[in-house]
């Protein structure tokens, strides 16, 4: 049975994002050979949105208190991209990743999968 999931983030400077990962987000790693690190995450979820479009993926990583989480990586030098705004579904902002990608940061206001 599946017993796991494997998230790849694609960047154009994946040793800067790993670094990030490791050194601002603080995630626990372990290195698979070469300094190829491979990140602990917390909890998650996944869900299936309709596209009109060509398919894509997205990662967004959930808090419960988006100002405060602002607040304490803005503090690590990270660079927001977007005001906090409400979705509805949750507070959103996004943050830029030092390879030039982004990651969305929310803090949802739906029920959590992760907690079943």
């Amino acid at each position: 049975m599946i017993n796991g999931a494997h998230l790849i983030i694609y960047s154009n400077d994946a040793e800067a994002d790993r670094a990030f990962f490791r050194d601002v987000l603080e995630y626990p790693h372990v290195d698979a050979g070469g300094g190829w690190l491979i990140f602990k995450l917390p909890p998650a979820e996944a869900a299936v949105h309709p596209t009109p479009g060509p398919e894509s993926h997205e990662l967004y990583l959930m808090c419960d208190d988006v100002e405060a989480t602002v607040r304490e990586l803005t503090a690590r030098s990270v660079e927001f991209t977007e005001p906090v705004t409400d979705a509805g579904w949750g507070l959103l902002t996004r943050f830029k990743l030092p390879g030039g990608g982004e990651v969305g940061l929310y803090e949802p206001r739906h029920p959590r999968a992760t907690d079943l």
